[in-house]
């Protein structure tokens, strides 16, 4: 079954269980799909919808500092929750410790010594771990061996 149609049951599960929030998100989710599809005239494969499902991750832990600012605990807890049902769509997410030897590899291989190779670094690293692990992680990571 494809991301895709799994993502289409589990919308169809989630209004027979009235689980509002799971609901909504896989339907925003859907949404984003289809309008890259449409935008872009493709179908997307199982590795485009990951790529969506993670920026769609992205947005959300992106406003979570708004959100704490506000003091809306039930925003906050809403957030969350839309963050949990879209990773689990996501691929097992790297640990901290395996990014670390990943990117010590790419750092050899590509023979990065200094924060100028930080591209090049950036460029080998992010196809290898596409929606498996956050971009700001392994920025910092990276930065972490560039100095």
């Amino acid at each position: 079954m494809s991301l895709k149609d799994r993502l289409l049951e589990d919308m169809k599960s989630a209004m027979k269980e009235k689980d509002l929030i799971k609901k909504n998100t896989v339907q925003m989710t859907r949404a984003a799909i289809l309008q890259v599809e449409k935008d872009n005239k493709v179908t997307l494969d199982d590795e485009g919808v990951i790529e969506i499902l993670a920026k769609e991750v992205k947005k959300r832990k992106d406003v979570l500092p708004e959100y704490e600012k506000s003091g809306r605990q039930d925003l906050i807890d809403d957030l969350n929750r839309e963050v949990e049902v879209l990773m689990g769509y996501l691929p097992e997410q790297l640990s901290e410790e395996e990014l670390e030897q990943m990117i010590k590899t790419v750092i050899e291989e590509v023979g990065a010594s200094a924060m100028k190779d930080m591209g090049k670094v950036m460029a080998a690293i992010m196809p290898k771990t596409k929606g498996r692990a956050d971009g700001k992680m392994i920025n910092l990571i990276a930065k972490k061996y560039l100095t």
